[in-house]
């Protein structure tokens, strides 16, 4: 909810900002806002997550993407996460969100994004995302049609396939009961 105002003004803007291919890279010029910030002065981590998703809307946004999206009824969801930060980004400094897909599988659709300022990465994540109609996966056949064919050299890292393996929790109709060892 903290993000929604800025998420909607971002839909606007991205509308006028240059059209992108799916498939390229997006780069969105933010400044630390107060509302970003903790105690300590900086963007607090969990910020940096969702302020990546103004970058994933950015490039979805501009290569027409999201549109097509909408009209189809799909809705994009998060379903695994990765974050290393380097440094702390401060109130009021300028930086951009760097977004590309790195990949997709049948299950998911891979984004590496970077906070970048000053020509230094400060963070850098991996999200795997899934789409999703009336709480189904879309298929990765649907997809590639609102998408079109990726580049021919765009092949998912194989240590992304591992991750995705090591970090996957149980899917959504299958029990995962909690119980503390």
């Amino acid at each position: 909810m903290h993000l929604l105002l800025r998420t909607l003004l971002l839909l606007i803007a991205s509308s006028r900002r240059p059209p992108l291919a799916v498939w390229d890279r997006s780069s969105l010029p933010l400044r630390v806002l107060p509302t970003d910030i903790d105690i300590a002065m900086h963007v607090n981590n969990g910020m940096y997550l969702s302020l990546m998703d103004l970058g994933r809307f950015d490039l979805m946004v501009r290569s027409g993407v999201w549109k097509r999206m909408r009209r189809r009824g799909w809705g994009p969801v998060v379903s695994a996460e990765t974050i290393s930060f380097r440094k702390s980004l401060q109130l009021w400094q300028q930086y951009t969100i760097e977004t590309r897909i790195i990949g997709l599988d049948a299950k998911a659709i891979y984004f590496e994004q970077r906070m970048v300022a000053d020509g230094e990465i400060y963070a850098r994540a991996y999200i795997a995302t899934r789409l999703v109609h009336k709480g189904r996966p879309v298929s990765q056949d649907e997809i590639l049609r609102e998408f079109g064919e990726p580049p021919a050299d765009l092949v998912l890292p194989e240590w992304v396939h591992d991750w995705r393996a090591s970090s996957a929790l149980p899917g959504s109709r299958t029990p995962a009961p909690h119980g503390w060892a």
